[in-house]
């Protein structure tokens, strides 16, 4: 840790943007995190109806149509369900006629259904049955190969998935003639197998850990590198969706500002940084060292992409936790929830947002932790392009 300090700011006015302080010096860091509002129901709005028009082809009057008709069906559905009790074999509603059509096992309920609304269309199997089926399938060791297994209430049976170049596979075939054992089976392919929605570590994209909310720093073979006061040594890390991505390996604050989180659980790392469509987003090549003066820019999960300038190394931040060295200093504003996120020059990776003061309405000044000691203490690899 070298402690020779080329500035050392009073920064007790500085932000160290985050859960701490508001006035005084801060981390950058970590925002609390939004509680989960209630959902409500929305309304057609000029957003949704474009995505409508957009993803779907429709025209904005076919795309207002089948919202409302879409609305109706559900309303019949839940009328559906009780009217048709244990003979219910599910349902589905077409876009082509905006009508739910409801499956019955038996037409003794039909007349029933029939008067919420619904089409009925008579099967073989209640969904109590298909259900009772992929529940077997359920209690089942799937190899890789197989791909998803679900009720399909159009064909009236459970459709196994398997991914066409492992059809043939011993364990693929052994799974499937088991499966046929359960009920009602039919067995499809698909092309690929599915992964989960995760995503890469991208640099700027927002975590969360505890009550908090912090920014990805630069991807590296086995995880990210992020702010160190964003969270302590084995704490566990929420991506954008909330789903796990990992734990904190190693974290350092005060003295340092830096932290590694390694990624499983389906997320991968990438060499990106996020540009906010501001600027496309930016790929990662290297970690040269840009010198003071040169122009460097900022992505962050609060203020997404702010650019400046270099304006020191060296620098010594005396955060009101303490003090924190060798750090650089920026014109670039920060704001509560960009800690940890990546500071880039061209394609060169820099640096890990640690705190700064002002803001980005007003302006600031902003440090950053750079990226090539990170690397070296925990034996590292920047992943690049």
């Amino acid at each position: 840790m070298r402690r020779h300090t080329v500035l050392r700011t009073g920064l007790s006015a500085l932000l160290l943007l985050g859960a701490w302080s508001a006035a005084g010096l801060a981390p950058a860091a970590a925002a609390p995190a939004a509680p989960s509002a209630p959902a409500a129901e929305a309304p057609a709005s000029a957003g949704l109806l474009s995505a409508l028009r957009k993803d779907l082809g429709l025209t904005e009057e076919q795309a207002t149509a089948r919202l409302a008709a879409e609305r109706t069906a559900t309303a019949v559905d839940a009328r559906a369900r009780r009217a048709a009790g244990s003979s219910y074999g599910g349902s589905w509603f077409d876009p082509a006629d905006g009508i739910l059509t409801v499956a019955l096992a038996g037409d003794g309920k039909a007349a029933a259904v029939r008067a919420t609304g619904a089409a009925v269309r008579l099967v073989r199997h209640s969904e109590r049955q298909l259900d009772a089926a992929k529940k077997r399938i359920d209690a089942l060791s799937a190899p890789a190969g197989v791909s998803s297994w679900q009720v399909d209430p159009r064909t009236n049976r459970v459709v196994v998935n398997v991914v066409a170049e492992h059809a043939d596979d011993n364990d693929v075939r052994a799974f499937v003639a088991k499966a046929l054992t359960t009920g009602p089976v039919t067995v499809e392919e698909t092309a690929e197998a599915p992964r989960t929605t995760a995503a890469g570590t991208v640099g700027g994209d927002p975590y969360y850990t505890g009550n908090v909310r912090c920014s990805i720093g630069f991807s590296v073979y086995g995880g990210f590198v992020t702010a160190g006061h964003c969270g302590g040594t084995g704490a566990a890390v929420y991506g954008w969706d909330r789903s796990y991505i990992g734990n904190f390996q190693g974290s350092t604050f005060p003295g340092n500002d830096y932290a590694w989180v390694n990624v499983g659980s389906g997320w991968w790392t990438v060499p990106v940084v996020l540009g906010w469509g501001t600027v496309s987003d930016q790929l990662v090549r290297g970690s040269n060292e840009a010198p003071v003066g040169a122009s460097i820019c900022r992505s962050g999960s609060t203020t997404h992409w702010r650019c400046g300038v270099i304006q020191g190394k060296n620098i010594t931040v005396n955060y009101s936790q303490g003090a924190v060295y060798a750090m650089t200093g920026t014109s670039v504003c920060v704001e509560g929830g960009d800690s940890g996120g990546s500071y880039i020059s061209g394609d060169q990776a820099q640096g890990i947002t640690s705190g700064g003061s002002g803001n980005c309405t007003s302006g600031g000044q902003s440090f950053y932790q750079p990226i090539n000691p990170v690397l070296s203490r925990y034996g590292l690899t920047l992943h690049t392009a």
